[in-house]
């Protein structure tokens, strides 16, 4: 069960939180839905190269508010703000009208402990025709060295060519404790495009336990013997 269940739905509600955050009516739920995947799917694609991590989205009545964590802000930010504009005109033409759309670069400061950058970077060097086993180990060596406590990458697909029939090759270091709920878990997936086909990149990285602050309340009811 532990290999087949996502670490980030596994924990969600618990040490991880929704990316898109908002109540509607039921008659607005598909088209809200909609337009959340639309705008993950625009960043994707027309700004691929700008290092971007994850996209929350948040909806308040006649304000729509998109969180955007990138490696680069400066890609994203742009001359003098010239490519915030650009997105917030972008935007405009896929979502509904808004009275308030806002723009929020955020920046990832340890781009080597975020699983999504990291699997992004190995994908861009295995389209470059970087040796799988160079660039998964070069990865994981940035990673640790960043201070993840553990580590897992992973390649599936026809790797090397040499071969037609698809294999899935990975490496790990550290301790991943998949079902450990507490455990802080950054788990990500992309695709590389190669002349062999299409690669699936995996990347974990365990970056410690997420423990409660709070104290735990006494049971005044509960009396030792």
């Amino acid at each position: 069960m532990g290999q087949k269940v996502s670490p980030y739905g596994l924990r969600l509600g618990i040490n991880k939180d929704w990316q898109s955050t908002w109540f509607s009516k039921k008659k607005d739920f598909a088209a809200n839905l909609k337009e959340d995947h639309d705008i993950r799917e625009f960043f994707e694609k027309k700004h691929a190269s700008a290092g971007i991590s994850k996209i929350e989205i948040k909806r308040t009545e006649g304000k729509l508010e998109v969180d955007i964590y990138t490696g680069k802000p400066g890609v994203i930010i742009g001359t003098k703000g010239a490519g915030i504009e650009q997105i917030k005109k972008d935007l405009n033409k896929i979502v509904r009208p808004v009275k308030n759309l806002v723009l929020n670069v955020k920046e990832v400061k340890k781009v080597d402990l975020d699983a999504k950058l990291v699997a992004e970077g190995i994908a861009q060097q295995l389209e470059k025709r970087v040796a799988w086993r160079r660039a998964l180990k070069q990865a994981l060596q940035r990673v640790m060295k960043a201070g993840a406590k553990g580590c897992k990458v992973q390649v599936s697909g026809v790797i090397d060519g040499a071969n037609t029939i698809g294999r899935t090759e990975k490496y790990m270091e550290g301790s991943l404790p998949l079902q450990t709920i507490r455990a802080d878990i950054d788990y990500a997936e992309t695709a590389a495009y190669t002349n062999y086909g299409k690669l699936g990149i995996k990347c974990w990285i365990y970056k410690g336990e997420i423990l409660s602050k709070k104290p735990m309340k006494e049971d005044k009811n509960n009396v030792n013997a």
